[in-house]
C-alpha cells in the first residue's frame, strides 16, 4: 500500500512538473514574441526618438482635422511605438484603440510606398483619411506627393498596401 501512495505522490509530482514546465514555456513564448513584434516595428516605422508623427497627435487628424503637435508630458506607447497627444483626451481616445489611430505604413509617405515602395519622409502636416485610416505624405521643396496621390489614389494604394507587406516580412 505505501508503494502505490508513494508511485502516486511520484506521477502527481511528475504531472505538476511537466504543467509547470509547459506554462514557463508559453510565458517565455508569448514574451519573446511581444519583444519581436516591438522590435520589428521600431525597425519598420518613421520614429525620431522612438517617437511617431514627428511628435503630432495622431488622434487630432482624426478629431480636429488638422495636424496639431503633441506634448512630451503627454505620451502613450503601443507596441514600442511612442505617441504624443495634445490633450489628455485624445490620450485616452487613443488608448481604447490604438490601432484605428496608427498611421498606414509606419507613418512613411504613402505615395513613396504606393510608387516605389520606398520609405520617404513626411510633412506630418500633410496628410489624408481615407476609410477612417491615416496616410501621410512628402511635401517640401515644391513636391507635394499629396496630390500626386489624389490623381491616381485607388491604385496607389493597393500597390502601398502590397509593398509594405513586403516591406515588414
Amino acid at each position: 500500500m505505501k508503494s502505490k501512495i508513494h508511485e502516486h505522490q511520484k506521477n502527481s509530482f511528475k504531472l505538476v512538473s511537466k504543467k509547470q514546465i509547459l506554462y514557463l514555456f508559453v510565458i517565455f513564448i508569448s514574451l519573446t514574441t511581444i519583444a519581436q513584434t516591438e522590435n520589428s516595428r521600431l525597425t519598420y516605422f518613421n520614429l525620431e526618438h522612438k517617437v511617431a508623427l514627428q511628435g503630432y497627435d495622431p488622434v487630432a487628424y482624426f478629431k480636429q482635422g488638422k495636424a496639431v503637435k503633441g506634448k512630451k508630458e503627454l505620451t502613450a506607447t503601443y507596441e514600442g511605438v511612442s505617441y504624443n497627444f495634445s490633450m489628455p483626451v485624445n490620450r485616452e481616445y487613443f488608448l481604447k484603440n490604438p490601432s484605428r489611430y496608427e498611421p498606414q505604413f509606419g507613418g512613411w509617405c504613402a505615395y513613396a510606398m504606393g510608387d516605389s515602395g520606398e520609405k520617404v519622409e513626411i510633412n506630418p502636416q500633410t496628410f489624408k483619411i481615407v476609410d477612417e485610416k491615416l496616410y501621410l505624405f512628402y511635401n517640401a521643396y515644391f513636391n507635394n506627393t499629396l496630390k500626386s496621390w489624389n490623381k491616381d489614389q485607388v491604385n496607389l494604394k493597393s500597390k502601398a498596401e502590397s509593398n509594405w507587406k513586403k516591406t515588414i516580412k
